[in-house]
């Protein structure tokens, strides 16, 4: 049986994630202060504590949400867990794709955390805050979706930014463009078109700025070629050369997030079960959505992290 883990992405963010692993395990209490050390902030008491706001800011969702993942990691790593012997592919979404290459051994977990901070604040300065937007768009195809964003995007910029999977697609650009390409999306047909609560237009040519910031933080940072291949986001392929990796991560910047055809390609390439190691249960219920035939298993609390290593021993 082929196995990938897969890492969450933002959105899967809530407060208290990761205390019940601290209090359980001293691997995952000492992921949360090595990265509380890496950025110079206690991350981890707003990930416990709260306020949701501060933690949902992206600066801090997305170091945040990678120490969750590094630290269920770490505590089946400790309990005999070899990535290399047992999983066959990793792969993130968006930020996830840090995660996934932390725990394969490109990053360092103290170079993820700052990374992270770095795409966080970056991504968040590229447009001023009010000029860009996303939409979620359900019950269309793709490229549906691709048409009503062709529609409008004439000077402006409005495109796919997640193929999440499930009939489920979000877009991103200039507000009025989003706007105006999610009303045509409804006149064509969708379920629902819902402008979302985020305060950047992520994954659209708006974010070049971070994508040019990325590139500069990213050719500092020492890289290793991973234990496991990683699916990039944008290309959909298995890569483990270092320097492609960062290409691709800068691509991924301004880039769609191809999630509905990773899990497409795992089940293709012999994948049986997809691990999603870290908050929440998103992704395993979209790859239930995208091939029911896929096992699709969260590996976030202690009693999972348990079971997960009874069925990988």
């Amino acid at each position: 049986m082929s196995i990938a883990f897969t890492f969450p992405g933002q959105g899967s963010q809530a407060v208290g994630m990761g205390r019940d692993l601290a209090e359980a395990f001293p691997e995952a209490r000492a992921v949360f202060e090595e990265v509380d050390d890496a950025l110079g902030q206690k991350l981890s008491k707003v990930m416990w504590e709260g306020p949701e706001d501060e933690l949902t800011l992206t600066a801090n969702a997305q170091p945040a949400l990678m120490a969750v993942s590094i630290a269920a990691m770490r505590v089946m790593e400790k309990g005999g867990l070899s990535l290399k012997d047992k999983v066959a592919f990793v792969a993130g979404h968006s930020l996830g794709e840090y995660s996934a290459l932390c725990a394969a051994g490109t990053f360092s977990l103290a170079d993820t955390a700052r990374l992270l901070r770095i795409r966080g604040n970056a991504m968040q300065a590229a447009v001023p805050v009010g000029e860009g937007a996303m939409a979620a768009i359900i019950g269309l195809e793709a490229a549906d979706v691709e048409k009503a964003c062709e529609q409008v995007a004439a000077g402006t910029v409005c495109q796919i930014a997640n193929d999440n999977g499930g009939g489920q697609l979000v877009i991103s650009g200039a507000k009025p463009a989003v706007e105006h390409a999610a009303r045509i999306a409804t006149e064509m047909g969708a379920k629902r078109a819902i402008m979302l609560p985020v305060s950047a237009p992520f994954h659209s040519a708006l974010m070049q700025p971070a994508a040019d910031a990325m590139r500069e933080a990213l050719a500092e940072v020492a890289r290793n070629t991973p234990v496991v291949p990683v699916i990039a986001n944008v290309t959909v392929s298995p890569i483990s050369d270092p320097d492609e990796i960062a290409a691709r991560l800068v691509e991924q910047v301004t880039g769609r997030v191809r999630w509905r055809e990773t899990v497409a390609w795992f089940a293709d390439n012999g994948v049986e079960t997809l691990y999603e190691v870290g908050s929440g249960k998103v992704l395993s219920g979209l790859a239930r959505r995208i091939n029911r035939d896929l096992g699709a298993v969260p590996v976030n609390t202690p009693a999972d992290i348990e079971t997960a290593m009874q069925a990988l021993a």
